[in-house]
């Protein structure tokens, strides 16, 4: 088990990025605050994939969303060219940030190959952090003298698993959570160093989304830099674990879509 320190490091904390394929804005600007923070030093960046192209990026919503991959792929379409319609520097300052970070990104097969892991202890990281990236094993996630970071979008330990913050909503939640915990053994199980959550009301998914992720940014900096100085903490989850969600299929997500219809009816 990693063990918490006070005191600061008095020099920035070497930090490797495991990150996913396929990135919404949130976590490229997350990527970009890590790359350029003088408290921080980001050592490597690994990303599990086979490719990260258009025809890569359809297979793999196809093998995770079977029909509702056509439809989720159209609408983050929509919403990337609505961003860059609307605020175009803005957009092109991040491509531009995050093509140095593109650059020094790592693809593998397999983060858990011996020569990759291997790598990894050469590069000696004080902490690793993961966003969208696959579940990681014992043999990587405890090399770090700190452990290892992760983001959960949803509140813990009641919504463990996938799309949580979708589930939160078609159950009638009031908030939506976000969490930053120390991977251990179990699935969304680990320590935890910050959370928080956002109102949900009547706002749609889109939004509530847009705002967990934002915040989640805030609060996964903030950890890195509370764990960095010596003043972060890691609480246990407290009443066991919960209920492991899964991705939704085509009938909740048309759920949700009729509450939300209904509520902006009765407000008409």
């Amino acid at each position: 088990m990693k063990q918490d320190r006070k005191g600061d490091l008095g020099r920035p904390i070497r930090v490797i990025l495991i990150r996913g394929r396929f990135q919404p804005p949130a976590a490229q600007r997350f990527y970009v605050l890590l790359d350029e923070h003088p408290e921080i030093e980001l050592v490597g960046c690994l990303c599990q994939s086979a490719g990260e192209g258009l025809l890569e990026r359809v297979r793999d919503a196809w093998r995770r969303r079977g029909v509702l991959a056509a439809p989720i792929l159209a609408s983050q379409g929509g919403r990337a060219a609505a961003r860059f319609v609307l605020h175009p520097g803005r957009e092109l300052g991040l491509r531009r940030r995050m093509a140095s970070i593109d650059r020094r990104t790592e693809l593998v097969v397999d983060v858990h190959e011996p020569q990759v892991v291997g790598r990894v202890r050469r590069l000696e990281p004080d902490l690793a952090v993961i966003y969208g990236g696959p579940i990681l094993k014992p043999e990587l996630f405890e090399i770090p003298g700190f452990g290892t970071l992760s983001i959960h979008h949803g509140r813990l330990p009641e919504y463990r698993g996938r799309k949580t913050t979708f589930w939160e909503m078609d159950e009638g939640r009031p908030t939506a959570g976000v969490a930053i915990q120390r991977i251990g053994a179990g699935l969304d199980t680990g320590d935890i160093v910050a959370q928080g959550e956002v109102p949900i009301g009547d706002k749609s998914y889109p939004r509530v989304w847009r705002e967990v992720q934002d915040l989640g940014v805030t609060l996964y900096l903030d950890a890195i830099l509370q764990i960095k100085r010596g003043t972060g903490s890691f609480r246990p989850q407290a009443g066991g674990a919960g209920r492991l969600y899964r991705d939704p299929s085509w009938f909740p997500v048309l759920r949700l879509g009729w509450k939300q219809m209904k509520k902006r009816w009765s407000r008409s």
